[in-house]
């Protein structure tokens, strides 16, 4: 790369806009402008120099405001896509076949679509995260790119500079020096007073503050960088959990994402307010709605598998604790947390039948069907056995002559049996469900006669686990600060220059709050006696809007 020799005699990189050392201006379009651009303090950027190589060419794709900007968008219309319907987490079905089924069965067609397209797990979806890694990268390039050159050329800025970058600065003054050497003594010792850090060098002066100020934005985006990754964290098995259970009273079950532990519900309780004495209170809404629960929890008792055993292996589980899950009182254990956030009444667990003779009335025996592990056959003796051809936990009608289930949760349970007895030795096929029994082979002589049915109640429970929050916390943290450094405070320059002919030249910038450093200025120039400065953005507008009323 070819470097930029100023007319001071300073070397600058390519792509230079002001000159490190006095200010002068490099490049045509700088030296057309009225106002010299300070953002980076004319430095060069390495997007704005380099572009031949391929990891030049990344670099550039990555440290354009224009790509971050567009990730953002691209992130936020994912997020609200996924907000169109509920994502798996809180589904109440388990395995891809159950949750196809759900999505299909819930929402139709643009349910399914929904779920093949990867869209109810989206935040967990590859193509999420990598919008998420290509945004922290954005942020990352983009920072470096322009951090760097302004650390350095902060860092290295001359106290003297030349005429040309005074009179391209907003703030801008020029005169006669009044008070001869002590002008710069006394703006000196008012800047100081004005909390300025000042230097002074052969006749120019230097006053800065708040310098800090301008990290503002790149602490944003190191805040922002640790959030990211904090929420790609999240993908990675081990770092955070949030599945959801549900547990039958008297059942034992694997806790998901949790290898090697194991959950029994003794007990579901639920306790609603009484209406007498919570009249005051609740008396109106009881009236609404009926009841209402003051409490709602799952005693519980944990188990894990020992050390040595096979996985899966559940017949020497080793109790670990026993406890009761309430609203906002989880188990704790091994980092995990496990909330009741659910439950349902009643759920149907075993029902009761007599096999009966049609006509005469006779009992051959009585039988119950586990509806959660029902058995193949039944044997009631005396040569007497009913065999179950099909099981239908959620019986939803016939297609095609072949009856449906929805799901299989035993919310509508029917059976397609063959009864056997010494009458009827080649067997008789009924097909029976609540409060329908279907005879498809012609008239049986016995039946299958309903007696009662058993339930239990069902705990809906979160399983948690986050080793990301403390993460998620720093980077929120460190982002504020960086919202707090660019928001609240403001970089403030004063330049002062005394000519060899005796003239003087005030300059003045700042990233922010113009009206503050015109204040601070106005009482150096009362103080010194300095020319009285010009704003020459405002002058500029007022230029403009006289060439416009004349044309007019």
């Amino acid at each position: 790369m070819n470097n930029i020799i100023c007319a001071c005699g300073h070397e600058n990189p390519e792509g230079t806009v002001l000159c490190g050392n006095c200010g002068r201006p490099l490049t045509t379009e700088a030296k057309e402008q009225k106002l010299a651009d300070m953002r980076y303090e004319g430095t060069a950027r390495r997007s704005q120099t380099y572009n031949k190589t391929i990891i030049d060419k990344i670099w550039n794709f990555f440290s354009s405001v224009k790509i971050g900007i567009s990730l953002i968008i691209l992130i936020l219309v994912a997020a609200a896509i996924g907000t169109i319907l509920p994502q798996v987490l809180y589904v109440p079905a388990t395995g891809a076949a159950d949750i196809a089924a759900y999505y299909e069965r819930v929402y139709g067609t643009f349910g399914t679509i929904y779920n093949k397209l990867g869209l109810s797990d989206l935040y967990g979806s590859w193509w999420f995260q990598t919008l998420i890694g290509m945004l922290g990268i954005s942020l990352i390039v983009a920072s470096l790119d322009r951090v760097i050159p302004l650390y350095k050329s902060l860092k290295k800025q001359r106290t003297t500079r030349h005429e040309s970058f005074m009179k391209r600065q907003r703030l801008f003054a020029q005169g006669d020096n009044i008070l001869g050497e002590e002008t710069l003594t006394k703006s000196e010792e008012k800047l100081k007073e004005l909390r300025y850090k000042v230097k002074r060098e052969d006749g120019a002066l230097l006053a800065e503050k708040g310098r800090f100020a301008r990290w503002g934005p790149y602490v944003n985006h190191v805040g922002l960088i640790i959030f990211l990754f904090a929420v790609m964290l999240r993908a990675i098995p081990g770092f955070y959990v949030d599945e959801t259970m549900w547990l039958r009273e008297g059942e034992t079950r694997a806790i998901p994402e949790v290898p090697g532990y194991y959950l029994e519900s003794k007990e579901f309780i639920l306790e609603t307010y009484d209406k007498d004495q919570t009249k005051e209170v609740y008396g109106d809404a009881i009236d609404r709605v009926g009841t209402i629960a003051s409490n709602y929890q799952t005693d519980v008792v944990l188990f894990k598998n020992p050390e040595g055993s096979l996985p899966g292996e559940t017949d020497n589980l080793e109790e670990v604790k026993k406890g009761s899950i309430q609203v906002n009182k989880p188990l704790k254990f091994d980092g995990f947390a496990v909330y009741q956030m659910d439950f349902r009444l009643d759920e149907l667990r075993t029902m009761h039948f007599n096999l009966v003779n049609k006509s005469s009335g006779e009992s051959l025996g009585d039988l119950s069907v586990d509806l959660v592990d029902p058995k193949t056959k039944y044997d009631l003796g005396n040569g007497t056995t009913v065999e179950l051809k099909g099981y239908y936990p959620d019986f939803s009608g016939f297609e095609n002559g072949e009856p449906q289930t929805k799901s299989p949760v035993p919310n509508n349970p029917a059976f397609l049996v063959e009864m056997t007895t010494p009458e009827t030795p080649e067997g008789e096929t009924s097909f029976v469900a609540i409060k329908q029994t279907v005879e498809p082979l012609g008239d049986n002589e016995y039946k299958l006669e309903f007696q009662n049915v058993d339930t239990r109640d069902i705990s809906g429970l979160t399983i948690r686990k986050d080793k990301t929050l403390w993460i998620l916390a720093l980077g929120g943290l460190i982002f504020m600060i960086g919202v707090a450094q660019g928001s609240y405070f403001n970089h403030r320059r004063i330049w002062i220059l005394e000519s060899k002919d005796g003239r003087l030249y005030v300059a003045a910038h700042t990233n922010k709050n113009w009206f503050g450093v015109k204040k601070e200025l106005d009482q150096v120039t009362e103080v010194a006696q300095l020319p009285q400065y010009i704003d020459q953005q405002d002058k500029e507008a007022q230029e403009l809007k006289k060439d416009g009323e004349k044309s007019s």
